[in-house]
């Protein structure tokens, strides 16, 4: 592969990185304009169904999106998303153990008790199944920023995929992360989210690129 291909390949995985991370930004267009232009009102003022219907439809935007990438970059590029490199060994299992305990223990400092516990109290059941819904598809894109990022970051820099960075948990950070500093308001949440975003990128090379295994760790880091 000349270096004009490999940057030409790299790029096409990076793009679709950012196109998954550009899907999460879909939730902010139905929230800022077409769902106030639909109630009436603006989403501090949303009811309880308001609310339900808003992860509805950002859900089914979401699961669209990551149905035309991971479809898209087999037939297209020929990169089977669920491709691994094998079984894990015992270290990784440990090294896999040892990050969720931390992500974990930082979820609890940070929300001062338990993340499931607080939203419930707050949402109440109805609210908070849908919300944990709602919670299953966005980690599915985060998913998938994090394995196409690491993918064109190999291509470009390490031709033999030996060396080990987490890539994609980076690129993670620097746009889901800092997409946050400014969606929440928070500087200190939003650099809390790139730490922990290094760590999904970390799990995923762990669990020797096994999407499945990634999204079942990320899905546990994220809402506990």
């Amino acid at each position: 592969m000349t270096e004009i291909q490999r940057n030409g390949k790299g790029w096409n995985f990076f793009s679709y990185a950012l196109i998954a991370f550009a899907g999460l930004g879909i939730e902010l267009i139905l929230a800022i304009f077409l769902e106030p232009a639909m109630y009436g009102c603006a989403m501090n003022e949303w009811s309880t169904w308001q609310n339900i219907s808003h992860w509805v439809m950002t859900c089914i935007c979401w699961g669209l999106v990551c149905f035309f990438l991971i479809r898209t970059s087999k037939h297209k590029y020929g990169f089977d998303v669920f491709a691994y490199e094998g079984k894990m060994k015992g270290w990784q299992w440990c090294a896999i153990l040892a990050i969720f305990v931390v992500m974990l223990i930082v979820s609890y400092i940070d929300w001062s008790g338990s993340k499931v516990l607080k939203e419930l109290q707050y949402n109440g059941w109805l609210k908070f199944i849908f919300q944990y819904i709602y919670y299953v598809f966005e980690v599915g894109l985060v998913v998938l920023v994090v394995v196409f990022g690491q993918k064109a970051f190999e291509i470009w820099f390490h031709k033999d995929c030996r060396v080990r960075i987490p890539y994609g948990g980076i690129l993670v950070g620097l746009t889901w992360g800092l997409a946050h500093v400014f969606t929440k308001g928070s500087l200190s949440a939003g650099l809390l989210l790139i730490l922990t975003s290094v760590g999904y990128g970390v799990t995923y090379l762990l669990v020797n690129r096994d999407v499945k295994k990634t999204y079942f760790w990320i899905l546990l880091m994220f809402v506990l």
